[in-house]
């Protein structure tokens, strides 16, 4: 069976560039240069992770939180442990 890792984050839209700002609480505090509309900050959300855990893009999906600034993001083809690995890097 394929690995499989939910993670939390907080997401901060049209900030001045998109990163990976570190720990929120048990979540991560993710900063993207995209505005909220139209689902564009998800967009970059979803690509700044695939990029960071070398993951391809499809592997990713929103499963709560898709309208609102604390999402949680299932990925698949890795654990959590690999995931936060890469996530602190």
């Amino acid at each position: 069976m394929e690995p499989t890792a939910r993670v939390r984050l907080r997401v901060s839209p049209g900030a001045r560039k998109t990163e990976i700002a570190g720990r929120y609480g048990d979540a991560w505090k993710v900063r993207v240069a995209a505005p909220a509309e139209g689902g564009r900050a998800n967009d970059a959300v979803l690509k700044l992770l695939a990029e960071r855990l070398g993951l391809p893009r499809r592997a990713l999906s929103i499963v709560s939180g898709r309208s609102g600034r604390d999402k949680v993001v299932q990925m698949a083809g890795i654990d959590p442990q690999e995931t936060e690995r890469r996530l602190d890097s």
